[in-house]
């Protein structure tokens, strides 16, 4: 019989701001959680209501030594890098970015979004690359909505961005193995999805309220959740629908040098990054 997963920590979020200003729920990295190997950062993005005029973004910025993800739920959004790439994003896009030897980047509201205002929700995930990749070139994987792997199973909505989960296989390639999921639980869901064992699995509540593992351990919107061993995870849902982000990876288990927009496996590595950045080695946007 396969074992289900149980529920080892539980992390409750903190409320702070990124970019120019935008408010961000974050499980990580904070002084209770620093990372969640091979995942650095998890910023649920909003939801914010923005008037005409007012949206903030993200002003341009250097990275390097790991892959910037953005998931948007809600608005529209703009991005351009120092490479002359230029792209959008618009609700249920993906934007894969490895940025490993150093690129600079800008994520700002869409020109008609910030004038017409509205709803801006989404998530930025970092994830760590291996020292091996640290300073592969940097390149982009975009995936619009329709493109993403999507499956249904009983009461549930699954929306698959990267890795494989019961079958199916999501666009995004990736250096290794990494599962990215957004699944969408109808009130009274109660299900059991088989997962690779050899992942370190976590889930993130986004809306909503349900209970999880293998103890049914219950847990509302904020709160990240980190399990053990197993081959399933058990989800369900309580009186209303509930909206979850499930994270899974094969954990690094390498140093972690991080400081600002740079991750790398040294101090040294960090501050030849800032210096390479201030030598304009990772190129300026719009020269």
């Amino acid at each position: 019989m396969a074992r289900t997963r149980p529920v080892l920590s539980h992390v409750v979020s903190t409320h702070t701001l990124e970019g120019g200003g935008f408010p961000v729920t974050r499980p990580f990295p904070t002084q209770v959680l620093m990372q969640a190997d091979p995942f650095l950062l998890l910023d649920h993005l909003g939801p914010v209501r923005w008037a005409p005029g007012e949206a903030i973004g993200a002003p341009e910025h250097p990275h390097r030594g790991f892959e910037a993800v953005t998931y948007l739920l809600q608005g529209r959004m703009c991005h351009e890098d120092s490479f002359g790439h230029k792209g959008e994003l618009n609700p249920g896009d993906v934007q894969w970015m490895t940025a490993g030897s150093g690129l600079v980047h800008s994520e700002l509201p869409h020109p008609e979004f910030l004038a017409q205002g509205g709803v801006m929700e989404g998530f930025q995930i970092w994830v760590n690359l291996p020292a091996s990749h640290k300073m592969a070139p940097p390149k982009y994987q975009e995936v619009p909505n329709q493109k993403l792997a999507k499956f249904e199973k009983p009461s549930c909505k699954v929306t698959l961005i990267a890795g494989e989960l019961d079958g199916h296989k999501g666009p995004v390639e990736t250096v290794r193995p990494v599962l990215c999921a957004h699944l969408e639980l109808e009130a009274g869901a109660d299900l059991e999805l088989p997962l690779p064992p050899v992942l370190t699995l976590y889930l993130y509540v986004i809306h909503g309220q349900g209970r999880f593992g293998e103890q049914t351990a219950p847990a509302q919107a904020g709160d990240f959740l980190f399990f053990g061993a197993g081959e399933t995870v058990h989800l369900e849902a309580q009186d209303g629908p509930v909206s979850v982000l499930l994270l899974g990876g094969e954990p690094l288990q390498e140093p972690v040098a991080r400081y600002g927009p740079f991750v790398m496996n040294t101090k040294a590595e960090v501050l030849q990054a800032f210096a390479d950045f201030e030598a304009g080695k990772m190129g300026r946007i719009g020269t």
